[in-house]
């Protein structure tokens, strides 16, 4: 095992390859430490490669184009930490729409662990219910005519 030190300007980078590549559809999970963990809404819990493989690919059995709107995203670091707080905008396979600012979807908040120049942990926090189907539970959703996004 090598050990590497790293700046927060390249910790910020690693965390913005990883947007790049999302948005591109390119693979991400050499990115990722072998032994990453990877945390997602309503899925849970990926620990290692194939794992994160397969959460990943569950997500874009749903999605069919995703953009994270990184430009103006808020970047808080600290040690190996990185938190980045954007928006984003897409289009699930069912035809739905979303964007940050026009639908209830579309904020979320990453922290990434990176180390060694790989992603040691990736915690997402958002709604996954891009498409706003979660009626039953959030009424409010199908009724409010006034938008508050």
């Amino acid at each position: 095992m090598q050990i590497q030190s790293m700046t927060d300007e390249q910790r910020k980078a690693v965390a913005l390859e990883y947007f790049k590549r999302m948005d591109r559809g390119d693979e991400i999970l050499s990115l990722f430490d072998e032994h990453a963990q990877v945390y997602f809404p309503k899925w849970g819990i990926a620990s290692g490669r194939a794992e994160i493989a397969r959460l990943f690919d569950d997500l874009l059995g749903i999605l069919a184009e995703i953009g994270h709107d990184v430009t103006y995203a808020n970047f808080i670091q600290q040690g190996d930490l990185v938190v980045v707080e954007a928006t984003s905008h897409g289009r699930l396979k069912s035809g739905e729409t979303w964007r940050a600012g026009t639908s209830h979807a579309g904020r979320w908040c990453d922290v990434f662990e990176i180390r060694d120049f790989k992603i040691q942990r990736c915690h997402i926090y958002l709604d996954p219910d891009y498409a706003g189907a979660d009626t039953a539970r959030y009424p409010w959703l199908a009724k409010d005519s006034v938008r508050r996004y």
